[in-house]
This record gives structure tokens, sequence and C-alpha cells, in this order.
């Protein structure tokens, strides 16, 4: 309970003697009945709809937006609100993202050749479809382990393809680049494709669907998650804002639910600050709009 809270209880309730109140908050009982007496004001109601619109900001995110998100997402409906106050507001209704914790790796060396690293840690590109990074990462189930390849666009942080087995091999890893290849309507000739050196995705059968698509492999360091960090991230960020507040009966619902959080909220609304605070498709859709604008003589 806030300070505000406590004070407007006494109001309406006698259970606590005043100069008891007044001992607590550490006020003179000048001002405490000065207060109880006041009439609210306007700032009081502005406060009280800011509360309002944060909580419901907050909770639409499914309680993981912390307070730079929610304070952009304010600004965008016409609030004037600074950081520090959205911050502080939200501070005292309790609202808090997830703390993020390490995520155990799932990599296995393989003993292929291994594709050059061209990424080199530049995780933006200037458009679409010029490099995608990709990773997989365990969940738990009632029935047992379910294992996600995620492919993400560079650009725009968007989930462009994913699978989803009760076994991590190559088949899962080649799913996930084939629905990132139809996302884009096929045509991904000369994408950069960038994965750490796991045994998925040195081996024959991934490189042979990455030359089928005219895709061209990519690979960090041994051992080096920072090579692949935007993968990591977005394997992260699905962990602690989906996944590890909720527990799955079985693979297939929770198969249901991740494909429906990934198309339903993350792509269409989830804000990246990499993208300007904006969703993934909204980005895209900014760089489509810049592209067809006549440039200036």
């Amino acid at each position: 309970m806030t300070v505000a809270d406590f004070i407007a209880d006494q109001k309406t309730s006698h259970r606590v003697p005043h100069a008891v109140s007044c001992r607590a908050l550490e006020v003179s009982e000048s001002w405490f009945y000065k207060w109880l007496g006041r009439a609210p004001t306007g700032r009081d109601g502005r406060r009280a709809e800011l509360a309002l619109a944060i909580r419901e900001v907050f909770d639409r995110s499914g309680g993981t937006y912390g307070s730079p998100r929610v304070h952009v997402e304010l600004r965008e409906r016409g609030w004037r609100v600074s950081k520090n106050t959205v911050a502080k507001l939200m501070a005292e209704l309790g609202l808090a993202g997830r703390i993020r914790k390490r995520r155990r790796s799932l990599t296995r060396q393989g003993k292929r050749p291994v594709a050059p690293d061209l990424i080199r840690r530049e995780f933006t590109t200037p458009a679409p479809d010029v490099a995608w990074c990709g990773d997989m990462t365990e969940i738990t189930t009632g029935e047992g382990k379910l294992y996600l390849a995620t492919v993400i666009d560079l650009h725009s942080r968007r989930q462009l393809g994913y699978a989803m087995d009760a076994h991590h091999d190559t088949e899962l890893v080649v799913g996930a680049l084939n629905m990132a290849a139809a996302t884009r309507g096929g045509d991904v000739h000369g994408v950069i494709m960038h994965t750490d050196r796991g045994a998925e995705y040195t081996s024959k059968i991934f490189g042979d669907a990455c030359r089928r698509l005219g895709v061209v492999q990519s690979m960090g360091r041994v051992g080096s998650a920072l090579d692949n960090a935007v993968a990591e991230a977005t394997n992260s960020t699905l962990k602690v804002e989906y996944i590890h507040r909720r527990r799955f009966r079985t693979r297939a619902e929770a198969r249901i639910k991740i494909a429906t959080w990934i198309t339903d909220w993350y792509n269409p609304h989830r804000r990246h600050s990499a993208c300007d605070w904006l969703s993934p498709i909204d980005y895209e859709n900014r760089h489509t709009v810049k592209k067809q604008q006549p440039q200036a003589a």
C-alpha cells in the first residue's frame, strides 16, 4: 500500500488512532487533519486516470512491459507524461516485468566444416531479408521436453519461422527455415542465415536446405553466445514474457499457445527498442512506406 492509499483509507476508517497514523507516516497531526478534509484536485483525478492507463497497458502486454515500453505506449495514446513519472507510478502499483534468467545452451558442436562469420556482431540491417539468425530453445511440458527452433529477421526482429518437436534435430531447424522462406513468399536468394555451430546447423541436410533456397550460411565462434546475441535474446524474451509464466500439460498445448503468442502478440504488437519502439511488423511496414516514397530531387 502506498502512502496515498494509506491516508485515503483513513478517511473512511477509524480502526487506527490518527495520532498513530501520523507517527507511522512521519507527518504532523495538523497536516493530517487538513489532508482528510480537502477535496480531490484535478491533479488527483489525472493521476488516477494515468494509473488506470498504465495498468491497462501493462495487463495488455501480459504483465511483461517495464516502464520504458509502457511510456512509449502511453505517448502514442496522447499522454504527456515523463518516463520517471511512469516508472514511479508502476513501482507504487507493484507493476514490474520479469527478471531474465540465464538460459542453458542446447548447442552440440558439429564435426563438419563451418561457415565464416559474416555478421561479426553487426545485428542491424538496412532492410528486411538482408540477414536472418536462428537458434533453438527447450520448453518443459507435462509430457516432457519440447524444442523450439526459430528464424528471426535482424532488421525487424520478426520471428519469420518456427518449428517445434519432442527432439532437437536437423529436421527441426530445416522446418523453421522453410517456414521463414514461405513467410517471405519463397524468394529469399542471397539472405544470410546466421547461427551458432551446433550440429544441427553444420549438418549436410541443413546446408543443402540453405543452398536450395539460395541462403548463405554464417556462423559465430565456438562457445560465444554474443556472436548470436539477437537469437539468444529473442528466446530469452519468449521464455521470460510467456513460457515461464505458464504450465503446459501437453506438447500439443504448448505448440498451439506458443505459436499463437508469436503470431498474435510478438510479431504484430510487442515493442522493441531496436525498432524505434515499434513492433516487428510495424517496423517493416514503415520501411516499406519509406521505400515507396519518391526521393527528393
